[in-house]
């Protein structure tokens, strides 16, 4: 029986999501705003180091309770899955720049964490 989850979901336009479309789309994106000479490594590295700081403030300071109901609201929910999305796409940008296949590498890093840390 296969998880619901594996399948791609469809994008705003009806296509599937995948992550080779997403990294075309953000590349596509800042090709058209001539922002790749912007777009080294370190400064990719850089804002996705201030994308996931972000992420942290808005649960700086709740209770491990309250940050397990974030999501229950709408206004925090928005705010969450925005910077949840800033903080992938920098990543995802970071991976295109330096021909890193993020899938690839947590699949590897998952099989090292598997011989690192047995039952």
């Amino acid at each position: 029986m296969t998880d619901p989850r594996d399948e791609p979901q469809p994008g705003p336009h009806g296509e599937p999501l995948d992550v080779a479309r997403l990294q075309r789309r953000l590349a596509e994106f800042a090709a058209a705003r001539n922002w790749q000479p912007y777009h080294t490594p370190k400064n990719l590295a850089a804002a996705l180091s201030v994308e996931a700081s972000e992420l942290v403030e808005i649960f700086q300071w709740l209770t491990p309770e309250e940050s397990a109901r974030v999501m229950t609201d709408p206004d925090t929910a928005h705010r969450v899955a925005d910077e949840v999305a800033d903080v992938l796409a920098y990543l995802l940008q970071l991976c295109e720049v330096l021909g890193i296949d993020p899938l690839a590498a947590l699949d590897a890093k998952i099989d090292r964490n598997e011989r690192r840390f047995p039952l």
